[in-house]
């Protein structure tokens, strides 16, 4: 019965995570339109712009205790089926430590080809936006659905951080999957001796997902400025098709690793394998 509950408040969690995620986003574009961003709306909205990122981590946090509810439930019955196999390969402490590792440096690296984590050397922020050293500020407006609001925090003179939502929230999602697909395959590859090639590249296609003009500004430096700028347009076109090609990609291969980790447990003692 316990962990019937366990699965139902993990399941309830979860999908109220993104339905919360999916809402504030929507309704906060209300608060886009310029024309209604007056002088005395200016708190009101401001107000708005920091409850949105309450109800963001919120979220988050529902979501990430949800899935911990799950995985919980599936390890304490020790099913046979793939999600019961995922769970109990990365409920040890060494998966978690590479878990945890991987999903902080590839963080990291997100964040700094989306944008995230933004390193000006030529520019000194004190000079050029009058900013003051630690600092930091919400933009309630105005932009596209996802990209407000925006939080801008000055670290140094030539480092800081462009909080942009729909990046965090891809960051978050990518970085997990990666933290997974990692975990899983170091598992797989310690039992079957046999490398995975798949959930690298999905990996890899989930780099660009959040700021794909980051492609044109790396191929900008082997090809130019004008050239850089012209492909950095090419690629914000198909932000789509890297969104479409990586998350399903290491949303899936976890359940390959597990199907051929299974195949190779002739016995299906599957927690002898931890």
């Amino acid at each position: 019965m316990e962990n019937q509950i366990s699965l139902q408040s993990g399941k309830k969690l979860l999908v109220l995570g993104f339905i919360s995620i999916t809402i504030i986003f929507i309704l906060y574009t209300r608060y886009q339109d310029p024309v209604f961003f007056t002088p005395d709306a200016t708190d009101s909205i401001q107000r708005i712009a920091y409850g949105f990122y309450i109800l963001l981590f919120t979220s988050f946090g529902a979501i990430f205790f949800g899935i911990y509810q799950y995985q919980k439930y599936k390890v304490e019955k020790k099913g046979k089926d793939l999600l019961s196999i995922i769970a109990i390969q990365i409920n040890n402490v060494r998966s978690r430590k590479i878990f945890l590792i991987t999903f902080i440096v590839y963080g990291i690296f997100f964040s700094l080809v989306s944008g995230t984590l933004v390193y000006q050397p030529e520019v000194n922020f004190i000079e050029h936006y009058g900013a003051t050293i630690l600092s930091g500020f919400v933009a309630p407006c105005c932009g596209d659905l996802g990209y407000m609001p925006k939080v801008i925090i000055y670290l140094t003179e030539h480092i800081g951080l462009q909080i942009i939502p729909i990046n965090l929230v891809l960051q978050m999602t990518v970085s997990y999957l990666v933290g997974i697909n990692m975990t899983i395959a170091v598992s797989a590859y310690t039992i079957s001796k046999k490398r995975r090639g798949v959930g690298t590249i999905g990996a890899a296609a989930g780099l660009f997902i959040a700021c794909p003009t980051c492609a044109g500004t790396f191929f900008s430096i082997f090809i130019g400025t004008a050239s850089g700028i012209v492909l950095s347009i090419a690629l914000i076109q198909l932000q789509t098709m890297f969104i479409a090609i990586s998350i399903p990609i290491l949303l899936y291969t976890p359940f390959i690793m597990a199907k051929k980790i299974k195949e190779l447990d002739n016995n299906c003692d599957i927690n002898s394998m931890k």
